[in-house]
């Protein structure tokens, strides 16, 4: 557009502009009757407050949501209609301070999950030439660059120490109090804290799929979903919209005097029903992120406080995880047991299972032979199969009474290997608490009947078992305790687990480094391996459900009660609006009590 075109559109647009003002002071001057400038300019102020309030009601609408903001609208309209422009600009600043109070509420409900996002730094120094060479943004670390982190630094990048030794303090990840002693060549993981000397790590794996990175992540995805307040607080609002237009209407039949009606609108806004139930979820979150429990899904803290049955897997998670080879019996008569765990160790050695690290171990502690494998193939819940030496063998569950696994070589029996596997410490207490808590516990496992059973005993008896479970069956176990109209949490750590964990009501998982199959699948991940985390998340999350009742009932309480009094005449609309202004604050006070 040339400068004679745009100078011709600015002679038409000026004149248009004043006619357009004029006809707004003369529409609102004589066609709504104010009597002055200041009524103009309260009611423009209302328009202006009130459009963001009006443009989510119309988007709810259009939704099909239910929503309560259109008390606040009624409230306002009615204000404008009675000439009680004070009234109904205290009901927007009302809004607005609320929804102030709310942002600042949601601030310090996600303090500690800021905090667990800020501790990884934003650039890091690269080592190159025997030095620190340069500082990058960490973004830009590729898997292969090494990396220099000084005394007392959290780690940024998973990695393996270069450095010949290391101590780490893991406490933000496991829980572990003390320090681990790493060596040359061992796996450092983002998040944990460099507690000795500097050290230079090669960096296995870029920031945005380091260990660390991936906890921010569901961090971050459970604060920024919506959070399910159709669930617990709209069961409420129908009621409570419904006490309010009944008063409402009572006030009206009886006195015949619109102010009385807006000041019962009045105290009926905003409800306290859509500020206290998200505060309380993610000071619950918040609270669980303290214990090392990452809520991944807001709706989890809701579900979980339902729950009344519990499946829990049992190596890894009853267990700890780390089983040892007890013994090998060779079936085969002059087969050397050193081979047998040399053949074992081929196949296994790049298995995640956790019997697989015992059989590596195993070998390596006896000094067997280093064999290869090749054609491995591995059915999660069946075994793994390999050739060594040309020959195919195949490592599958054993036959005896115990844990253990079979070594064959088609329809032959090589060895037997039998493992141990410590019960968790706290596992007895903890499993009581549940029961004591009203839980059915049950224990799905792919181990043999005689070994599940002995664990059910050791942990007090009166637990439902199923045994040499594939993860087919498990989820099959989660659907017939489904059937039964229970409400289901599962507890695993293992790939094997993740169906089930993504069939059950709550999936629950203990993760490691080598478990992101079963973190994907879980709703709540807990960081490291305290069993006592499932006894904490359950006992947060029916904390955070009550507290969040708590305040719904303050709210509606007190709201109530104000909006008695208003009927009766006894509180005009503009000391309402004070009054509703306590109570949120009251409601929201109390939703905070969850980050505790």
């Amino acid at each position: 557009m040339d400068d004679g075109a745009e100078s011709r559109l600015l002679l038409f647009a000026i004149p248009a502009y004043v006619l357009l003002a004029i006809a707004a002071y003369a529409f609102l001057r004589y066609a709504l009757r104010l009597d002055s400038w200041a009524d103009i300019a309260m009611l423009t102020g209302i328009a202006a407050g009130s459009f963001e309030l009006v443009s989510d009601t119309f988007a709810s609408l259009r939704r099909g949501d239910f929503a309560l903001d259109y008390i606040a609208l009624l409230a306002i309209t009615l204000g404008v209609a009675t000439h009680e422009y004070l009234v109904a600009g205290v009901i927007v600043l009302m809004l607005a301070g609320g929804n102030t109070l709310e942002k600042y509420a949601m601030t310090q409900a996600r303090s500690s999950l800021t905090a667990l996002a800020d501790r990884i730094p934003n650039s890091v120094w690269l080592f190159e030439d025997g030095s620190a060479s340069r500082q990058v943004p960490i973004e830009t670390v590729a898997a292969g660059s090494a990396i220099l982190v000084r005394k007392g630094e959290v780690i940024p990048l998973d990695g393996t120490l270069e450095s010949d030794i290391a101590r780490t303090d893991e406490s933000s990840l496991t829980g572990e109090p003390y320090a681990m002693e790493k060596g040359r060549g061992d796996s450092v993981r983002s998040g944990t804290v460099n507690a000795g000397d500097a050290i230079v790590v090669r960096v296995t794996r870029a920031d945005a799929e380091s260990t660390y990175r991936k906890i921010i992540d569901m961090v971050r995805a459970a604060q920024d979903e919506r959070p399910p307040i159709v669930r617990i607080a709209n069961k409420y609002s129908t009621v409570f919209t419904l006490i309010t237009v009944a008063i409402a209407g009572a006030a009206y039949a009886v006195s015949h005097d619109p102010s009385r009606v807006l000041a019962v609108l009045v105290i009926a806004t905003p409800c306290p029903l859509i500020l206290a139930t998200p505060i309380a979820l993610l000071g619950g979150m918040n609270a669980a992120a303290r214990k090392r429990i990452i809520v991944k899904r807001l709706a989890s803290i809701e579900t979980l406080a339902r729950v009344d049955a519990m499946v829990l897997d049992k190596t890894g998670t009853i267990t700890l995880g780390k089983p040892s080879v007890s013994a090998i019996s060779v079936k085969e008569e002059g087969f050397p047991d050193a081979r047998a765990l040399a053949i074992a160790e081929a196949i296994e050695r790049n298995s995640l299972h956790p019997l697989a690290k015992a059989i590596v171990a195993a070998a390596r502690e006896a000094d067997a032979p280093r064999l290869r494998a090749t054609g491995i193939e591995e059915t999660v819940g069946k075994g793994i199969s390999g050739v060594v030496d040309g020959t195919r063998y195949t490592l599958a569950k054993g036959e005896g009474e115990g844990m253990g696994m079979r070594l064959s070589a088609g329809k032959r029996a090589i060895a037997d290997i039998s493992f141990t596997d410590a019960i968790k410490e706290d596992t007895p207490r903890v499993v009581e608490r549940l029961r004591r808590g009203g839980l059915d516990i049950s224990i799905f496992t792919g181990d043999k009947e005689a070994a599940a059973q002995e664990v059910a005993r050791a942990l007090g008896g009166g637990i439902a078992i199923r045994a040499e479970c594939t993860p087919q069956d498990k989820q099959k176990g989660i659907t017939a305790l489904k059937a039964r109209g229970k409400t289901i949490a599962m507890v695993g750590d293992g790939i094997n687990d993740a169906p089930a964990l993504a069939l059950a009501d709550v999936g629950m998982v203990f993760s490691h480094e080598e478990h992101t199959a079963a973190s994907e699948a879980a709703d709540i991940v807990f960081l490291g391996g305290d069993f006592a985390s499932v006894s904490d998340a359950i006992a947060i999350s029916r904390r955070t459900i009550r507290i969040a009742r708590e305040s719904i009932f303050i709210g509606i309480g007190l709201s109530v009660v104000g909006m008695l009094l208003a009927a009766f005449g006894l509180v005009p609309a503009i000391v309402g609006a004070g009054i509703q202004e306590a109570i949120d604050v009251a409601a929201i006070l109390n939703a905070l009590r969850a980050r505790g």
